[in-house]
Order: C-alpha cells, then sequence, then structure tokens
C-alpha cells in the first residue's frame, strides 16, 4: 500500500518538474548556502508547491519549524514527505482546531526563528501580541498576502512593528500574476471540480476588484458567464465597469447570482442581511485568505436544515424553500477543494520569496523596523528569469 509519504513525493516531485524558476535558484543556493547561519519558521499553505520552497531553502542551509497557514489547505501527504527531510521539523495536520493551530504557532516561535516566511500574517501577529522576547534574534519576516501585508501594515502604523518586512506581495511579478491568474484559475478549477456544474450561461458575482477579483472576473468571463462586481471602491468600480463588467450594490447582485465569490480580505461581507436576499440555488465560494468572509453562523441561524449535498459542499435549507450552497466551509475554496495555484504561477511567487529571504539574510539586520518592498531588482531578475523559461531574450 501506498504511504502518505510516498503520495506526497509523488506531487513533489511533479510540481518540481514545472518549477525552472526554483530549479536554478537552489543550484546556485546549494553552492553559495545563504541560510547556513539561519533558522527559518515557515508558516505557508502545505502543498506540492510550497514543499518546493521549503526544500529549496533547506538546500540553502537553513533549518526550518514548518506549520501551515490554514488548516483546511494542509495537506497530510506533503507534510508526511517533508518530515522525512533532515533538518525539515513539519507541525501540521489537516483540520486541526484554531486552538491547536495556536499551540503550533506557538511552537515555532519557541524555535527561535532568525527569519519567517509566512502567508496571512498568523505568527507575526502572535509575537507581537504574546512572544514579543521571540522578537530578539529574529532578522526579518517575508509575507506574501494582501491580508498578511495589510496586518504587517497596521502594527507599523500603531508604532507596534518590531522587525524589519518585506512585503512580498506587492512585488510587481507577484499580484500582476498570482493574485490575478492563479486566483482566477485555481478558483474556479475548484469550484468545477467540486459543483461539476456549468458557468457558461450563469450569473457571476464578483465581490471585491482587486488583482484577484480582476482575475476571477476574466476567468468568470472566460468560462461564458454573465459578470457582475461589487466594490465600495468607486475607482476599482469604474475600472470595472470600463472592463466591461457590470457594477451592482451587493444587495442587487445577491439576488441575481448564481455563484457568488468573495475577495475582500474583510469579515462577514456576506452577512445576514445579504443571506436573505439570495437567490435559490446560489453557491458561495470564499478566495480571500480567512474563512470569514461567508457568515457561517448566520447560515446556520437562517437554515432549518443542513446537510452535505456533495463532498465538499454544504447544503442549507431556508424555512422559505430556498437552498444555498456553501463551498469548503467558506474556507479559501482554491486551496480547501483543489490544489491551489498553478505550479508556474507559484514557481514565480516562490522564487520572490526564496530571494527576499536570501536578501533579508545578508542584509536584514541593516534593515529598520518597518514594512519594506520587495527590491526592485529582485523583480527584475525574477521577471527574465521568467522571459528566459518562456523562450524570450
Amino acid at each position: 500500500m501506498e504511504t502518505q509519504a510516498v503520495k506526497g513525493w509523488e506531487k513533489i516531485r511533479w510540481a518540481q518538474g514545472h518549477m525552472p524558476l526554483h530549479a536554478k535558484i537552489r543550484e546556485r543556493f546549494e553552492r553559495e548556502q545563504p541560510f547556513a547561519a539561519h533558522r527559518i519558521g515557515a508558516a505557508l499553505h502545505l502543498e506540492a508547491k510550497t514543499a518546493n520552497l521549503i526544500l529549496t531553502l533547506r538546500a540553502g542551509g537553513a533549518n526550518l519549524f514548518v506549520i501551515g497557514s490554514n488548516p483546511f489547505s494542509t495537506q497530510d501527504e506533503i507534510v508526511a514527505a517533508l518530515s522525512e527531510v533532515e533538518g525539515i521539523t513539519v507541525a501540521a495536520c489537516h483540520g486541526e482546531a484554531l486552538e491547536e493551530h495556536e499551540k503550533k504557532i506557538d511552537r515555532l516561535l519557541s524555535f527561535s526563528p532568525t527569519l519567517i516566511v509566512e502567508d496571512g500574517g498568523d505568527v507575526v501577529v502572535r509575537l507581537h501580541e504574546h512572544s514579543p522576547e521571540a522578537a530578539a534574534q529574529l532578522v526579518g519576516v517575508c509575507e506574501e498576502t494582501t491580508t498578511g501585508v495589510e496586518r504587517l501594515q497596521e502594527l507599523e502604523q500603531e508604532g507596534k512593528l518590531s522587525v524589519s518586512a518585506i512585503a512580498v506581495n506587492d512585488a510587481k511579478m507577484k499580484h500582476l500574476f498570482d493574485n490575478r491568474y492563479g486566483t482566477g484559475q485555481s478558483t474556479w478549477d475548484a469550484i468545477m471540480r467540486a459543483t461539476n456544474l456549468l458557468v457558461a450561461g450563469r450569473i457571476v458575482l464578483i465581490v471585491g476588484y482587486g488583482w484577484c477579483g480582476k482575475g476571477l472576473a476574466l476567468r468568470s468571463r472566460g468560462l461564458g458567464a454573465r459578470v457582475l462586481v461589487a466594490e465600495i471602491d468607486p475607482v476599482k468600480a469604474v475600472e470595472a465597469a470600463i472592463e466591461g463588467h457590470e457594477v451592482v450594490s451587493l444587495e442587487g447582485g445577491m439576488k441575481q447570482a448564481d455563484f457568488v465569490i468573495t475577495s475582500t480580505g474583510r469579515a462577514g461581507v456576506i452577512d445576514e442581511e445579504m443571506l436573505r436576499r439570495s437567490k435559490d440555488g446560489v453557491l458561495l465560494a470564499n478566495t480571500g485568505h480567512f474563512g470569514y468572509e461567508i457568515d457561517r453562523e448566520a447560515l446556520g441561524r437562517l437554515a432549518k436544515e443542513r446537510y452535505q449535498a456533495r463532498a465538499g459542499v454544504e447544503a442549507y435549507r431556508f424555512p422559505d424553500g430556498r437552498t444555498v450552497y456553501l463551498l469548503g466551509e467558506g474556507e479559501l475554496v482554491n486551496l480547501a477543494l483543489a490544489d491551489g495555484h498553478p505550479v508556474e504561477i507559484m514557481d514565480i511567487s516562490f522564487a520572490l520569496q526564496a530571494l527576499s529571504l536570501e536578501h533579508l539574510a545578508l542584509q536584514g539586520k541593516e534593515l529598520s523596523a518597518q514594512v519594506h518592498p520587495v527590491p526592485s531588482e529582485i523583480d527584475e531578475r525574477v521577471a527574465r528569469m521568467v522571459l528566459a523559461t518562456l523562450g524570450s531574450s
């Protein structure tokens, strides 16, 4: 019988074969050992592409303590595979409770990392709230999500940020590609796997028109859907309208939509009032980092009956006979119900992470305790590497 670790290595090797940027970076890291003196704490979505980032950092000499950034995105076979590698400690399992997840964060901080790479900001926020002593040896942090960067910026604005941080998410080669093309494709991959329903001819409401929302709208239109956009920023709303989408109020969109996809990073965007206005049979999915954009408690209160309609699809039947379907328990749907962003997209994003961590390892002690952009030379270096893989000079 195939073990979990064997399954994990199969996935890791498949991703590795489609990550040419990482192959080049890992080859150099093995020679130069930029992390030989470092302990790296990683809190990331634990799937195959992430495993290749972890292995690249290990090849550069780092010792690592790895946890998941979201229990619903953790793949146990990947955990099993990485746990076989000397110098890598993994503490994560799929679906673990919030209390257990917080204990894992505390274990990571007790590892006394000199560098942290994460997705969502949970580790750095907990460090500042509960373990400020852990910052003493910390050289710097790399954060790869919009939500995580916003949390770091809030700490900075409040005068609480005690370490230097690099906003990897804000690099051009990250948000222009990962957030747009990665989110658009992987979210629909998850929805279609889970539902086996036709998208063409249906009405799709995109809630939030940041870079992720733009990618969702682009792919929704490509699948033949009629695209509605709900966006409170008037500039972004104008952009959506000029790009050919129908800008609506959230209330108006909920009355029409067959699919609703949230991508705001804000809690309770789809609240009880919006759920009351939803169309019968609507499918709700969230592609924001945290599973709080759709109010699951309100869904439970409104429903007279709740049942599993399909794997990953929960049905809530209201007293008036309408049924609302929630995908992936409202968590980050592309990782809860699929494999996350395409491999080539994450090769780009994780190349930025690896090179930004190297920058911190070499120069982090000279940086001030604030949120810094990815150095432009790293952004441009990754762009040139991508061009080379595409056969462009």
